[in-house]
């Protein structure tokens, strides 16, 4: 794999031209014109589509609408209460709700069925489009039925990425769509475009995780990628199944990238066909010469069986470099598990060698990653006359949509996974994200799935529990159930891959979907279960701020996971209160309770009463303050929170990373960099400063008070470079931090407090 970080042309769809002083001329002899690199920009398939859906006439400032949204269920309520709340009368393009993440009702209550009665009412209320749970993940759906070549489609998940299919897909927090659904548009310079040039073939046994693995280890840590669309061309593509470009492609997610599209042909053409959608393919690929800001080559037949280890998705290795190395790599992993969890908990994964060899306790193959059609035929070439054994292993496959699993089950895969002892299971995004299959303490799984962030898998470090997760390709994960748990290559197996023909079967679709057809009902009525609570009152930015630093992370980078916990949290992600209630709880458990003394005295503020009734503390900063700037009082100088994280923010797209700081009174974060746009979006839509400070600079603690004079002024008037003072030792510390760059109308949201109250009618 080799990367280019300066840009290079491709031209003809096959040649790579560094841009360097004699690129005119050699590409002037290629083409027969004069190509400068700002002419070959336009050239990109994503610049065509990026011109397609932009309203603002300015290629260098989008303001984009997109063609759809989508939206699953633990993320669908918040979206439509908030756009409720701002007057939404009719969803204005199709929106799809799925119910694929909080599929598991509450034991012993109603909570989550609760949500999914609310999302159908809404679909017949506002005309959307209803999948009941079961039916299908969230993107498998999306594939099947709302791609369209040269569409773009906004989504409330992450690994919102249709590119394989010739869709432009991005997966943003909650507020982003509301804004959609609203009229409004999504407001972004225009990215950076990095071509990923595919030549060869795959070796037989390497399936798609494998590549995307292999990207993710070269890309993510150095930010080659961030915030920037990724385009797939090459020869290589032409060698790569549809199924396998899309398990390539939802795993772009994790480099960090904005979007990711691919050029298109005839085997997408086809699948378009199968699925009885064949006027929705669009032939796309580069024009005559297309310039890339960055382009990674990638020969195909170099990348051996991977394995992602603990925990992110960029710690990886070829499964033969860790069976080499096994010791070293596995007490590394332990040592990073120390740092995760601040050393409360032990994980021993060095344990887990049994003669020389890694024994893993769970495979699952699973979700819009693992979950495809060619996925779980070729994991059941591998098990058809096998046995996973009857120890601790076990082997779990969900099929990605109800369609998909007919199919298996008609062509007898199914039956060949459940013969050597794999249980097959309903579409459910849960291995994701620790609601499904979570292992026994200290337990190990090897997952074909998106992510393996800390605690993802259900671990509940407070109470002593752990278990880690590894990312593999289905084809690896039965390689190693076929050795009944021991860690194997699927290259290490001979084995035929009878690659059966896919038939889609779409009367699922039309015996259980909703689909209002666009036709909105305003005389039904939105259900509203007991836990679904409307987000409380935000107030807007005052004059002047006083923020206190209530949780400090100096890891190198903080997960949304780490931010709020996915898993045992979803069934409260319909309640703000309720679910603010888990916050920082595995990364910092004193976060909420700090949090929740300022903002009392922010409340008692905001009712005309003294604050230092109930914050004492506070009244000795606020005398320090008050020396240098006497003008500050209680009328106009509001009192937060805030958190100072090195890089927060990486993973998934949920907006209640921010939201639930801000409902906890949170005003701000503080970071040397975020992860991702999105976070950093979130904080904005929520009313959040999103300020950033230097790297090796931090002149605070937590604890510690922050006074930021005229901060409504500087938002109002453009200034993004802000003096901040700490109050440390009796006196003030001046220091300096940036918001970075804003739209007018981010300003103006930050100024009144939240998304809610800009649109609030």
């Amino acid at each position: 794999m080799k990367l280019y970080d300066k840009g290079v042309f491709l031209v003809n769809g096959t040649d790579l031209v560094e841009d360097t002083p004699k690129a005119a001329e050699i590409l002037k002899t290629k083409t027969g014109e004069d190509f400068t690199s700002e002419k070959a920009k336009t050239q990109t398939i994503a610049y065509r589509i990026l011109k397609d859906h932009n309203t603002s006439g300015n290629m260098d400032k989008l303001q984009i609408k997109f063609d759809k949204l989508t939206s699953h269920d633990i993320t669908f309520v918040g979206i439509i209460q908030t756009a409720r709340a701002s007057g939404l009368e009719k969803f204005p393009i199709p929106y799809v709700l799925t119910n694929c993440h909080n599929s598991l009702c509450a034991v012993g209550g109603t909570i989550n069925e609760d949500d999914h009665m609310f999302g159908l009412s809404c679909a017949k209320r506002y005309g959307g489009i209803y999948v009941p749970p079961h039916q299908a993940v969230i993107h498998q759906f999306a594939r099947e039925m709302l791609s369209g070549g040269g569409k773009m489609i906004l989504g409330s998940d992450s690994h919102t990425r249709y590119g394989a299919l010739g869709t432009m897909a991005m997966g943003e927090g909650g507020p982003e769509l509301v804004k959609q659904l609203l009229g409004q548009t999504y407001d972004i310079n225009m990215p950076e475009v990095v071509g990923i040039y595919l030549t060869g073939k795959p070796e037989k046994g390497v399936g798609p995780q494998d590549i995307a693995i292999a990207i993710i280890k070269e890309v993510f840590a150095n930010g080659f990628v961030k915030n920037k669309v990724m385009e797939f061309v090459g020869p290589g593509v032409e060698n790569l199944s549809v199924d396998f470009r899309i398990g390539v492609d939802v795993m772009t997610t994790e480099t960090t990238c904005l979007s990711s599209i691919w050029k298109t042909d005839d085997q997408v053409k086809e699948f378009y066909d199968i699925h009885g959608r064949v006027d929705e393919y669009t032939r796309l690929e580069p024009g005559q010469a297309a310039y890339y800001d960055g382009m990674i080559e990638l020969d195909l037949s170099t990348i051996k069986p991977m394995i992602a280890m603990p925990f992110h998705p960029s710690n990886a290795y070829t499964i033969e470099e860790l069976n080499e190395n096994l010791l070293d790599i596995l007490e590394d992993c332990e040592k990073k598990a120390q740092v995760s969890f601040n050393g409360t908990v032990d994980l021993n994964l060095k344990e887990k060698v049994r003669n020389g060899k890694l024994y893993v306790d769970q495979g699952i193959i699973a979700g819009c990653a693992g979950g495809g059609f060619e996925n779980i035929c070729d994991a059941a070439d591998l098990l058809d006359g096998a046995s996973i054994g009857s120890d601790e292993f076990t082997l779990s496959v969900y099929p990605a949509s109800m369609p998909v699993y007919m199919e298996l089950v008609r062509n007898g895969a199914a039956a060949k996974i459940m013969a050597a002892g794999g249980v097959m299971k309903t579409a459910f995004c849960g291995p994701c994200f620790g609601a499904g299959d979570t292992p026994a303490n200290n337990g190990f799984s090897i997952r074909h799935s998106t992510r393996n962030f800390p605690n993802r898998e259900g671990s509940k470090v407070q109470s002593g529990q752990i278990a880690s997760v590894a990312l593999m390709d289905a084809r690896s994960i039965a390689a190693t159930a076929v050795n009944k748990g021991y860690l194997t290559a699927a290259t290490d197996i001979d084995v035929n891959y009878t690659k059966p023909k896919y038939f889609f079967d779409k009367k699922i679709y039309e015996n259980r979907v909703f689909d209002s057809h666009g036709n909105a009902d305003s005389s039904v009525e939105v259900k509203m279960g007991p836990n679904i609570k409307d987000w409380p009152k935000m107030s807007a930015l005052t004059e002047h701020l006083v923020l206190k630093v209530v949780s400090e992370i100096h890891d190198p980078v903080t997960t949304t996971d780490e931010l709020i916990p996915s898993g045992e949290t979803s069934s409260y992600r319909s309640n703000p209160l309720g679910l603010a209630e888990f916050t920082l709880s595995r990364k910092d458990p004193e976060y909420v309770g700090r949090a929740k003394e300022v903002q009392k005295a922010e409340k008692v503020r905001e009712d005309g009463g003294h604050p230092y009734e109930v914050l004492p503390e506070l009244k000795d900063a606020v005398d320090v303050i008050l020396t240098k700037f006497p003008d500050a009082d209680e009328k106009n100088t509001g009192i937060g929170s805030t958190i100072f994280a090195v890089k927060p923010g990486d993973g998934s797209a949920r907006e209640q990373a921010a939201s639930c700081q801000k409902v906890l009174g949170g005003w701000a974060n503080i970071a040397n960099e975020y992860a991702t746009k999105r976070y950093r979006s979130n904080l904005i839509n929520w009313g959040m400063l999103p300020l950033l400070i230097s790297e090796g600079e931090l002149p605070f603690a937590n604890g510690d008070y922050i006074f930021l004079p005229n901060i409504r002024k500087a938002v109002e008037e453009k200034n993004s470079d802000l003096t901040a003072y700490a109050v440390k030792n009796g006196g003030l510390t001046e220091f300096h931090m940036t918001l970075g760059e804003l739209t007018d109308d981010e300003r103006e949201i930050i100024l009144k407090g939240c998304l809610i109250n800009y649109n609030r009618k």
